[in-house]
């Protein structure tokens, strides 16, 4: 994703936590609407005095607005897994999840074609081992094409997709939702 990509998605994230319409949150920066969608849709080149006012307005310092918040998109492939020996046997880590929160943990049959998903609550993301056959993954302006034995994490608050490439596939799939949002309402 972009620089401006990730100032548009924690622009979003926050107005929509805070619970503010785009034209609210513009009043309440000083700025056209128009110039809030197009940060809020990446697009653009925002001047440091547009962040500024966009970060004021939602009570949060800029670096809030330039950092990526929750999580990149993570891929693991098969032929690069590393695998330690443990126990007698060898183990593969595939991720690490930290802070306290739901998990869901389940094994998904998958057909296709795969379609796009609607966003889930803030700071939801999805954890994705291919068992079999070839999954399309990943929010929506970052997809991939995954086989058996790959990994995905993705970030699932946004627009997404989760399906069989073709014929069908096989995901064990763990989906993390924090327990409390990140940030408060005002």
């Amino acid at each position: 994703m972009s620089d401006v990509g990730t100032v548009g998605r924690n622009v979003r994230r926050l107005r929509t936590e805070r619970q503010l319409s785009l034209g609210a949150l513009a009043d309440q920066a000083g700025l056209a609407k128009q110039t809030l969608a197009n940060l809020e849709g990446g697009r653009g080149n925002p001047t440091v005095e547009t962040l500024l006012a966009v970060a004021r307005a939602l009570g949060v310092g800029a670096t809030w607005l330039l950092a990526e918040w929750g999580s990149p998109v993570v891929v693991q492939r098969a032929g690069n897994a590393a695998w330690s020996d443990s126990g007698g046997g060898r183990r593969r880590e595939l991720d690490e999840i930290y802070g306290t929160g739901e998990v869901v943990t389940s094994l998904v049959e998958l057909g296709a074609p795969a379609a796009a998903a609607a966003a889930l609550s803030p700071g939801t993301l999805l954890h994705a081992y291919v068992v079999s056959g070839e999954v399309l993954a990943g929010p929506l302006d970052d997809r991939h094409r995954l086989g058996a034995g790959d990994f995905i994490r993705f970030p699932a608050d946004v627009p997404h997709l989760l399906g069989a490439a073709s014929g069908a596939a096989l995901v064990h799939l763990v989906t993390t939702v924090p327990r409390v949002q990140q940030f408060q309402p005002q």
